[in-house]
């Protein structure tokens, strides 16, 4: 089995995503509804747990929603007026049922079930210790650590518990926890990854983006601030701010990448983000072409922008096919190489005998760059250049996105001229990251950055307990000895 999409192999794979709800009649329908809505942050696996005031209900499974929550049957067995559930791409753990979310336990308290979005960066010290100290863990998830701290804190309210374990733990969190008190909704101190409030009827929904507040009919209320718990019970709705406040630090590559463009991040409209990007890029390093082409379908809000303010004609260079799977058996190994048009194609009575700019989001390792530029020297354009909304991504991530070790990193080892080379274009420019910080509307200050910007800056915002800024895990012997 092999990707059909050539430019799949090179993308920073979204983290995960996590959808809640509190007070619906027949909760895990608009569960299933919302995960729909956020399966680009996941397409590995997916799950929900339900409440129904007696018994906790769970149906995990992996490969997409689809398929898996839109039977009946199982709809039906997640009964409960409450429920929580998640779409997950491996950035820790291995790819098996066990590691798929939200994970559940029965625990002196009661029952607790937790969806996670985000990444612990001192997962593997926390998880050596718990060991030690007799835990036994039945998934490789870093999120299972978050439960046996609860399971084993010393305080006696479930709140507590949780509270507690929040402060051992260093990274990116959004989480969504059922548990005795209700359904509890998390963001770490400084807001990483994100996570909206909405209203639908008198039902309080939590979500990673806005967008799956959308496809259910919800009202957008507000973002979860960083560092705040909230819980939702029968007594209401609580706010509550254990920690120690912090400057956020929310992930720039949201607006970038990941969300999807119609969702509102940080009370920003990532659509026009996107476009503003594209503008400025056009700014910093205009080109004389014939046509803007986006690289589908990531790098299309920019591309809109970079014509928009170039004045430059925006063409769809490329097609892309939205009826073929992100798998397809090869029935040979003559055809293999064929397969990437399957879901791609140059069209190639636009871009023959024209000169083009190629617009994509970023570059990861340089392979899909340079299968693009090709696509488009071998339909017939004269000249191909390329322009990335994005500065060059030099750094691994540590929280919550699949990035690999700096060494694979192709902007970690040539400078923006033998990149050029590498990928066979004509020329080659990223945005700035001030550039970068003026598109969402920011200034950006050195001294106390507004995002986390680590994968394009190395300025990480958290402790790196566990691996080595080049993105390799530290010896165990070292990190348990911490």
């Amino acid at each position: 089995m092999m990707t059909t999409n050539p430019f799949d192999d090179d993308k920073l794979r979204e983290e995960c995503g996590v959808f809640g709800i509190w007070g619906a009649d027949n909760a895990s329908s608009f569960v299933a509804l919302g995960l729909h809505a956020l399966q680009h942050r996941g397409q590995e696996a997916a799950g929900i747990v339900s409440f129904d005031g007696q018994q906790y209900h769970a149906h995990r499974a992996m490969g997409h929603v689809a398929g898996n929550f839109d039977r009946d049957d199982i709809i039906r067995k997640l009964s409960g007026n409450v429920g929580i559930g998640h779409v997950r791409y491996s950035t820790t753990g291995e790819t098996a049922l066990r590691n798929v979310q939200p994970l559940f336990a029965e625990l002196a308290s009661g029952g607790f079930a937790v969806a996670h979005n985000g990444n612990l960066s001192n997962a593997m010290t926390l998880r050596s210790a718990l060991i030690h100290r007799g835990s036994i863990f039945q998934s490789t998830s870093d999120t299972e650590v978050i439960i046996h701290l609860v399971a084993t804190s010393a305080f006696s309210s479930p709140m507590d518990r949780l509270t507690d374990a929040l402060k051992q733990v260093e990274g990116a969190y959004s989480l969504l926890c059922l548990t005795p008190e209700g359904l509890v909704a998390c963001r770490d101190p400084l807001g990483i990854r994100p996570l909206v409030m909405g209203k639908l009827g008198e039902a309080t929904i939590f979500a990673s983006e806005s967008v799956a507040l959308d496809v259910i009919g919800a009202t957008y209320l507000r973002d979860v601030d960083p560092g705040e718990v909230i819980i939702v019970s029968e007594k209401g709705v609580r706010s509550f701010r254990p920690f120690a406040p912090a400057s956020p630090r929310p992930c720039i590559f949201e607006h970038v990448y990941f969300s999807r463009p119609d969702s509102i991040v940080d009370s920003k409209s990532v659509y026009e983000v996107r476009k503003n990007i594209g503008a400025e890029l056009s700014r910093e390093s205009p080109v004389e072409v014939d046509y803007v082409v986006p690289v589908p379908d990531s790098g299309v809000p920019a591309a809109l922008g970079f014509s928009q303010a170039s004045g430059i004609p925006f063409e769809l260079g490329i097609i892309r096919s939205h009826y073929v799977g992100r798998t397809f058996i090869q029935p040979s190994q003559d055809v293999r190489h064929l397969s990437v048009k399957l879901k791609h194609n140059a069209n190639s009575a636009l871009i023959r005998g024209k000169k083009i700019v190629l617009v994509d989001d970023s570059i990861v390792r340089g392979t899909t760059s340079l299968k693009i530029v090709q696509m488009m020297r071998d339909a017939g354009a004269v000249e191909v250049h390329m322009r990335i909304a994005s500065p060059p991504t030099k750094h691994s991530c540590f929280y919550g996105v699949d990035t690999p070790e700096r060494s694979k990193l192709l902007a970690a080892q040539m400078d923006v001229a033998k990149m050029t080379k590498y990928i066979n274009a004509d020329s080659l420019a990223f945005i700035s990251i001030d550039g970068l910080y003026r598109a969402m509307g920011d200034v950006r200050d050195g001294a106390s950055p507004q995002r986390c910007d680590a994968c394009f800056t190395g300025d990480y915002p958290t402790t790196l307990t566990d691996c080595d800024s080049d993105g390799k895990p530290k010896p165990l012997s070292l990190v348990a000895s911490r």
